[in-house]
């Protein structure tokens, strides 16, 4: 409780809440060192990582054996992972599915959508719940949501909600900058907007949009390196100095020591 406590404590502060999304040891190691406030092991590894069409096809073994990466490299961080597509249909497949992952290293759970039914089912069973509405990766139709007033009300309400139900966070997905601003003021909760502006508590994004490993860039991601590139050239030196014979060389490799040699030759002989 004390590190959910935490972003209670820094909302109140006015502290900015930094998270992303990590899928591996390396990765999460970094943003550790880098000091990253919490990693979300996002369900968005499915089509970031795995080459799934959708993160519809990731399942809980999925985002079991990736959270337990993902602890590996940030044994100090607070991990929240992702409940994957159909892993919260009932409240006791919920339960399963949020213990199985607490297991695996996660501190909290993520879902998506205004169900909280399912958020009072795990917090009673001790699986601390972080909240997702606005633009929902797994059912959603991917464009800003809220942009009329009966849908703004709609994703108000929801937040207030989950909010009374006990979420700890909620984050806000390509939702106008100022629903975010008006739901971050209204709700007890620490948001964490991805495309809502920065009037939330915090923001989170993919690591590899980041990183800049794909090849499309989004409006509300800013790509802080392009790694994706610097992947792709690597790989290309590597080919064209194998085929050529400038790798390796034997400064790559262990000498034989020259009695041993001479003995070997003269086997050989």
């Amino acid at each position: 409780m004390r590190l959910i406590a935490k972003f209670a404590e820094m909302k109140t502060q006015g502290e900015k809440i930094a998270t992303m999304t990590a899928y591996d040891a390396p990765q999460a190691r970094a943003q550790a060192a880098a000091g990253v406030d919490a990693i979300l092991v996002g369900d968005s590894v499915g089509v970031n990582i795995l080459g799934y069409a959708s993160e519809r096809e990731v399942t809980l073994a999925d985002m079991a054996h990736h959270t337990a990466a993902v602890r590996r490299g940030a044994p100090d961080t607070f991990i929240y992972a992702d409940l994957p597509f159909a892993t919260y249909d009932t409240p006791e497949q919920a339960v399963a599915s949020g213990l199985a992952l607490q297991k695996a290293g996660a501190n909290a759970v993520k879902f998506e959508g205004a169900h909280p039914d399912i958020v009072h089912a795990l917090t009673s069973a001790g699986v601390p719940v972080c909240g997702h509405i606005g633009y929902e990766p797994q059912t959603g139709e991917r464009r800003v949501h809220g942009k009329t007033f009966e849908e703004a009300q709609r994703l108000r309400e929801e937040a207030k909600q989950l909010d009374a139900a006990g979420v700890f966070m909620l984050v806000l997905e390509l939702v106008p900058a100022e629903l975010a601003g008006i739901v971050t003021k209204e709700i007890k909760a620490a948001t964490i907007g991805i495309g809502a502006g920065p009037a939330t508590d915090g923001q989170v994004l993919v690591f590899p949009d980041v990183l800049g490993y794909t090849e499309k860039n989004f409006r509300h991601n800013k790509r802080f390196a392009e790694v994706g590139a610097a992947m792709q050239t690597a790989s290309a030196a590597y080919v064209a100095e194998v085929k050529s014979g400038a790798f390796p060389t034997l400064s790559n490799c262990a000498a034989m020591p020259a009695d041993v040699l001479e003995q070997l030759c003269k086997k050989a002989g």
